[in-house]
């Protein structure tokens, strides 16, 4: 056990080598403060700065909702997103937060925090009024409401366009490449799904596993496309509803996807993106008594006008050929995959929500 150094956080290193990482009350605070005055960090501690930090009055307080990892509002300013179980192995967010410098739909980024050389925190700025989607799509499913699916979708847009920008991060943001792995990482989701599965929703499951693979199938013979650095767990809930406008959170990849390879077809994002508004739907049904059918309803005109203004922002900057429309429904047929490995692995309550969508699809 390593203790804490002049207010930063205990990390705990087990025989295996795998590491836990505590911020006490009190840490947040005072790590941000440390590092706005300009103080180094204790070694192993290290900094990887992305802009100067504003001051930070006192104060913290956690956010309260669902997640893997901590994060908490320091002085009403800036966040720290803490990760108590850090991995050595290489993090997507420095790379793509450093390559997305002049993206400004996002939370400002400030500064990457290390020990040695495993990523342990992301602070970045505080949106005022911020909801993530799991709070206000679901109001909007209760409401019936569909305009915000247009904003999502040009904002999706323009992140994928700032990541097919160059930069000194990311100087050949385009590539082009076999889809050789695409059908078996797909196949490789549906068989995990299938085994995690269990009781009534398994055997309802294993019975609609040919109509699933059938699904699959174009990945088997899909052709090469242009491939990008994308945001890789793009859901509603990583879209922040706030004072300003929506903004896009939260570039730590997908929990369910272990050495994938970094540059993936933009259509990964937007098929995610879009069923997870059927997610928010399903929410809605569950917890707030919204109408089954006039929930489903809404699901369909939202992801319909979503894809709608995705496609016509990306054509709007010149880069229409980074949507390959024919990967789309396998890649959402392998999104729900994922949610059900999801749900087995880390929410066993979230299983409801894929098995609902898979349901209506395959009645």
């Amino acid at each position: 056990m390593t203790s804490a150094d002049r207010g930063w956080p205990s990390v705990a290193v087990a025989a295996d080598g795998s590491l836990t990482l505590d911020p006490a009350e009190g840490v947040t605070s005072a790590v941000v403060r440390a590092l706005a005055e300009g103080a180094a960090p204790p070694p192993p501690f290290s900094a990887r700065a992305f802009a100067p930090l504003p001051p930070v009055p006192p104060g913290e307080r956690a956010v309260a909702v669902d997640q893997t990892n901590r994060s908490v509002i320091a002085g009403e300013t800036v966040v720290v997103k803490w990760f108590p179980r850090p991995s050595r192995a290489p993090h997507p967010a420095p790379g793509l937060l450093s390559h997305l410098a002049g993206f400004t739909r996002t939370a400002r980024p400030y500064a990457a925090l290390y020990w040695e050389d495993a990523l342990v925190a992301l602070v970045t700025a505080y949106l005022p009024g911020a909801r993530d989607g799991w709070e206000w799509c679901v109001d909007e499913a209760v409401a019936g409401r569909t305009g915000f699916a247009a904003e999502i979708g040009r904002l999706a847009a323009e992140l994928h366009l700032a990541m097919a920008t160059p930069s000194e991060v990311f100087p050949d943001p385009v590539r082009h490449s076999s889809p050789a792995a695409w059908a078996g990482r797909a196949e490789e989701a549906l068989r995990e799904a299938l085994t995690l599965t269990d009781g009534e929703d398994g055997a309802w499951l294993a019975g609609r596993a040919g109509a699933l693979r059938r699904e699959l199938a174009p990945l088997i013979g899909a052709g090469p496309s242009p491939l990008i650095r994308i945001h890789g767990d793009l859901h509603v809930g990583q879209i922040l509803r706030w004072s300003g406008g929506y903004a896009v959170v939260d570039f730590d990849g997908n929990p369910t996807v272990t050495g994938a390879d970094a540059y993936q077809p933009a259509a990964r994002d937007l098929a995610q993106l879009s069923t997870s508004v059927d997610h928010a739907g399903r929410v809605a049904v569950r917890r707030r008594s919204a109408d089954p059918d006039a929930t489903a309803a809404w699901a369909a005109s939202a992801r319909s006008s979503l894809e709608a203004a995705y496609a016509d922002a990306l054509a709007g900057g010149g880069r229409a050929e980074l949507l390959d429309l024919s990967l789309l429904r396998p890649f959402e047929v392998e999104q729900e995959c994922r949610e059900l490995i999801y749900a087995a692995r880390h929410l066993p309550r979230w299983r409801y929500v894929p098995m609902g969508v898979l349901r209506s699809w395959y009645p």
